[in-house]
């Protein structure tokens, strides 16, 4: 019994040594990137498939996004300062990459670029123009961005994916 009541107690003052109304801390592991890029397209796409890693990384699954683009041939641009690392095609369709710094690359496809590897961008300068059929007859844009060799969630660097947190209303 002295047990449970300390466990209560301890419990009791975590809750009451965080100040009223705030959320509780998120495990390291579990914190999301604070949303800083801009979107790749305008205006704001639609997602037409969202990020679906595999299990194992030889497994099949979708390591990006497709987002819906207004039309082919409109522009995409970098969502964020850095270099582009890789102009060229892939398997048979155009590829253009761009390193971030910090272990971020992001990949976006089918896209025509006339830029060179080792070009700096800046956050919305046009990095090339969208070709048609990657959706089919629907124009949209695959981007995939990649930590390292581990491919993320190219939403979470544009919008905020923590989940929503309900807190107690206060009293009377």
């Amino acid at each position: 019994m002295k047990l449970k009541s300390f466990m209560i107690a301890l419990l009791l003052a975590g809750t009451l040594a965080a100040p009223a109304g705030a959320a509780p801390a998120a495990p390291a592991s579990e914190v999301s990137v604070r949303p800083s890029w801009s979107w790749p397209l305008s205006p704001t796409p639609a997602v037409v498939r969202p990020f679906d890693p595999p299990p194992k990384p030889w497994l099949s699954g979708h390591r990006g996004v497709d987002l819906q683009a207004a039309a082919d041939g409109v522009s995409v641009t970098s969502p964020a300062d850095g270099v582009v690392s890789f102009v060229g095609v892939v398997v048979d369709r155009p590829v253009i990459t761009i390193d971030h710094g910090d272990g971020l690359r992001s990949s976006f496809e089918p896209v025509r670029s006339g830029l060179r590897q080792g070009s700096a961008v800046t956050k919305g300068q046009e990095i090339g123009v969208l070709l048609p059929g990657h959706c089919g007859q629907l124009p949209c844009v695959h981007w995939g961005v990649r930590r390292g060799e581990e491919y993320v969630d190219p939403l979470a660097f544009v919008m905020d994916l923590r989940p929503s947190v309900l807190l107690p209303l206060r009293g009377p």
